[in-house]
């Protein structure tokens, strides 16, 4: 590439400066999950950084998706997805949290959240709009704000307990504001927004004349006496919320990748109009697989058990490895704090955990601004993931010891 085409000034280096992967010397870095999985595989070390399940989801899913190749569903699906999935995912809705949802305008399946989160911000906002969200945030949500020419205004969680600050949210809000970005649970702090918070992000949403947009996937990964409650749930927010969220995680099926949205007719269609110069579709067959999925609540329960018993399982192995954690209401994330261990910068922490005790993490402030406060009140945190075997997380745990001794 010559120099005149490195120099052009494309949306890409804004991409990676949102999310961190622009050096001050020009030069675009790798993720720091891509670093971390490395990192963990140079060392042999425990990859607890990286959130995916090491296991499949149930295995009906799996030969329901093979009957389906095998009936000639390879083709194209409908670009709003298969009628089957917009039907089982409006029932979802219906069956779990009330909401009436009209499968045929106002359901879109989509490759991922992912997918359904950029295409909502790109159709939504633009140069001159302002879209806020909770910081730490999730890396994908900044790279779309980016894509957009938006600006994006992150609201620190409170260092304390990693809960929303109402009065900073207020005060972040502006008539610029076009989206709210709100991520229950939410990664990586294992945050579940309560109803009342959850009232507060409403207030602001319609004193702005904000839609709200919500990246709900882990939303039936939720532990202990915690509830998810889904935005549109509240008093007037169905006609100015998009709700987003997807099967991976809910059904240990995370590559293949089928997420979708719902909201109000007319937003919808403008995601879709976004949406159909993405992807247009994909998952042909995973799609009607994760149909008859959604009609399943027991396997979603039983994840749900048993991942509350892993985290109490990784949180315990932290503590006594002389972390300070703050225990997780949702997800599969757990925040550890590496103060108490003399490590003031979970960055350097992580790089070094491969030789102190076998294990990888992924530093918190890679998911903040860089300078930001959050970034600098989290400067010591880790996430660790407890999405794996309990036998590797027993190993991982025995390693973390090597740190208290």
């Amino acid at each position: 590439m010559t120099d005149a085409h490195s120099d052009h000034p494309g949306r890409w280096r804004q991409v990676a400066a949102a999310t961190g992967l622009l050096a001050p010397d020009g030069a675009v870095g790798q993720t720091i999950f891509a670093e971390m999985t490395v990192l963990a595989n140079r060392t042999g070390a425990i990859n607890l950084g990286q959130g995916f399940p090491d296991v499949d989801g149930p295995d009906y899913i799996k030969e329901a998706a093979k009957a389906a190749i095998d009936a000639g569903r390879n083709q194209y699906a409908p670009g709003d997805g298969v009628p089957e999935l917009r039907r089982a995912i409006a029932d979802h809705q219906h069956r779990h949290y009330g909401l009436d949802v009209d499968p045929d305008t106002e359901v879109l399946a989509t490759t991922g959240a992912t997918e359904a989160l950029t295409a909502a911000i790109l159709a939504l906002t633009g140069p001159g709009d302002e879209v806020v969200t909770l910081e730490p945030f999730y890396d994908s949500h900044a790279a779309a704000i980016a894509m957009a020419g938006a600006t994006h205004v992150p609201v620190p969680l409170t260092a304390d307990g990693l809960r929303l600050d109402a009065d900073a949210l207020r005060a972040a809000a502006t008539d610029r504001t076009r989206l709210i970005l709100v991520n229950t649970p939410h990664n990586p702090t294992g945050t579940v927004l309560t109803r009342a918070e959850l009232e507060q992000i409403a207030a602001v949403a319609r004193n702005r004349d904000a839609v709200v947009l919500t990246d709900e996937v882990y939303e039936h990964l939720v532990y202990d006496d915690a509830r998810h409650v889904p935005m549109a749930t509240l008093p007037g927010m169905a006609e100015r919320t998009l709700t987003v969220s997807s099967s991976g995680k809910t059904f240990s099926l995370t590559g293949w990748k089928v997420g979708w949205l719902h909201g109000p007719a007319e937003l919808v269609t403008a995601v879709r109009t976004v949406k159909q110069f993405m992807t247009y579709t994909s998952g042909s067959a995973f799609q009607p697989a994760i149909a008859l999925a959604l009609a399943d609540d027991e396997s979603p329960r039983a994840l749900a058990a048993s991942l509350a018993a892993r985290r109490d399982l990784l949180c315990e192995g932290l503590e006594t490895a002389g972390f300070d954690v703050v225990v997780p209401r949702g997800t599969y994330f757990v925040v550890a704090d590496g103060a108490p261990l003399g490590f003031d910068d979970g960055h350097d922490l992580c790089l070094r955990l491969p030789e102190l005790a076998g294990v990888v993490g992924v530093p918190v402030s890679a998911f903040c601004r860089q300078g930001s406060t959050a970034a600098r009140s989290l400067r010591s945190r880790v996430r660790f993931t407890f999405v794996k075997r309990p036998e590797v997380l027993r190993d991982a745990v025995g390693r973390l010891a090597a740190l208290s001794r």
